[in-house]
């Protein structure tokens, strides 16, 4: 069995917190029994997480050496420049070494996504700007330490693909089974 799950923001990506006070998990959600996550989305990260039964499948799913992509839309602040781009299409230098090359883009207009709560600080003096980043590795958090690393801090993380596995129309918390 395969799930495609959209993880809201600030929930954990296990079915149980030890944590005091407990922080949301997936249990909350009505997911098929016996299922877990087929690799990480960061707490306070959003989107496309896939869940399964099937050990295989998961390894399949999250093992670098398949070379499966990962697109995140990134909401950044600041005012994105072409040479910031061309440092994270290159590979930035991180403190567990350079990252692989990524394919990014700029998505102007914005995405259009539900409503985040709480939702993202607003500041009339600083721009921000959406990207959209593909990766083939997943370290932690590369994402958010790949856009500080040139400067442009991130706000909002949206994963909306993984391999074949896209987010389209679900909702935060809504999920459905892939076949």
């Amino acid at each position: 069995m395969l799930i495609a799950f959209n993880k809201p923001f600030n929930v954990l990506c296990q079915f149980t917190d030890r944590s005091q006070p407990p922080r949301a998990t997936l249990a909350g959600f009505g997911l098929p029994p016996a299922v877990y996550a087929a690799g990480r989305l960061d707490y306070d990260s959003e989107g496309l997480l896939l869940l399964t039964d099937d050990g295989g499948l998961a390894h399949q799913l999250t093992d670098p050496r398949h070379k499966a992509d990962k697109t995140y839309w990134v909401q950044v602040e600041g005012s994105v420049g072409d040479d910031q781009l061309q440092a994270l299409r290159r590979g930035v230098e991180l403190n567990d070494g350079p990252t692989l090359p990524a394919k990014i883009e700029r998505l102007d207009p914005a995405p259009a996504l539900w409503a985040r709560d709480p939702p993202v600080r607003f500041r009339k003096t600083v721009p921000d700007a959406w990207l959209a980043i593909t990766l083939r590795e997943g370290r932690n958090r590369q994402v958010r330490r790949m856009t500080a690393a040139v400067g442009l801090p991130t706000l909002r993380l949206v994963r909306v693909s993984m391999g074949a596995h896209a987010l389209d129309d679900l909702q935060p918390g809504q999920w459905r089974e892939i076949r």
